[in-house]
């Protein structure tokens, strides 16, 4: 459905995607995870044909997106971070306005409006305007549009920010029902749990490469280091990750000085844990707290990019 291949974007003299290559199947969610200014948005703009690359190619469907600006955007449906609605239009008539600007029209678009109403479940405040909704019930809006013209892929940028719990849950819901029913989607969060729920394939993006791609379980496994020790300190010392470094047991050791804590990658958790105490008391650090986590796509993530999603 989708292949970037050795695609490069600058402006001016600073590149901010260097050479990235991914590809997306038909029917697969993808998560696109990446820090902020990783270069993610840049790579979904170039993708929706908004912004021009410098080299590489990018075909969606068998498209190229420079080629075949308009077909692609036919086949894309996308699900901006901002909220992309008429605050003073009742849903069905921002429904029908986007249906409208798709090509639809007649009793298609209201048919097309009501099926999408009735799939995000909001019937009941077709006619309601949206700035009556909460943040939720926009957002589930906001999916809608990008639905009306029955795209071949949908992007989702970051579509469960700012809302309540409940509400993530039927966002998170509707997209897992969208993929079973073969809706190809590309998923960016700054959540990791929400990329480990959707999406078979993940792809982690830093200063505008591809650093990783593949499953949940492949990326695991390139942790070097099998195990994380997570310890948590009162007074942060950064002499105590040179010494931390120098044990045989550690693979890396990334240190957090605003949160007071250390996340060491080590080859054996629990033999570990002595020598890491050890070494903190040679550095007169008093340890608050200290346990032993299974490797997941959160320490990994940390370890390829140095940073946690969220910074």
């Amino acid at each position: 459905m989708l292949a970037v291949n050795k695609v490069r974007k600058s402006f001016g003299k600073t590149e901010v995607v260097k050479g990235v290559t991914f590809s997306v199947e038909n029917g697969e969610a993808f998560g696109l995870l990446g820090p902020n200014g990783a270069g993610k948005s840049t790579i979904i703009s170039m993708i929706c044909g908004l912004l021009p690359y410098n080299e590489g190619e990018i075909t969606v469907g068998g498209f190229s997106v420079n080629d075949h600006p308009l077909e692609i955007k036919r086949k894309i449906g996308v699900v901006p971070q901002d909220i992309a609605l008429y605050p003073t239009m009742s849903a069905l008539d921002n429904l029908l306005f986007w249906g409208k600007m798709y090509g639809l029209s007649g009793r298609d678009v209201r048919k097309r409006a009501d099926e999408v109403l009735d799939f995000v479940g909001l019937s009941d405040r077709a006619k309601d305007k949206i700035e009556t909704f909460s943040g939720g019930m926009k957002r589930r809006i906001n999916i809608g549009a990008a639905l009306m013209h029955k795209p071949e892929l949908l992007i989702m940028d970051e579509p469960t920010v700012g809302i309540d719990p409940q509400s993530r849950n039927h966002i998170l819901e509707t997209v897992k029902e969208l993929n079973k029913e073969g809706l190809t989607i590309i998923y960016t969060s700054h959540y990791m749990e929400e990329v480990e729920f959707l999406c078979k394939r993940i792809g982690i993006i830093d200063h505008g490469e591809m650093i990783a791609v593949g499953t949940k379980e492949d990326l695991c496994n390139r942790l070097s280091g099998g195990t994380i020790v997570k310890m948590e300190v009162n007074d942060f010392k950064h002499s105590l990750i040179d010494e931390l470094n120098t044990l045989s047991i550690t693979e890396s050791v990334i240190g957090h000085e605003q949160e007071k804590s250390f996340e060491i990658f080590v080859s054996s958790g629990t033999h570990a844990l002595g020598e890491i105490v050890t070494a903190a008391v040679k550095n007169n650090v008093k340890v608050s707290s200290i346990q032993v986590q299974e490797p997941n796509l959160e320490s990994l993530f940390l370890q390829l990019t140095g940073r946690s999603l969220r910074d």
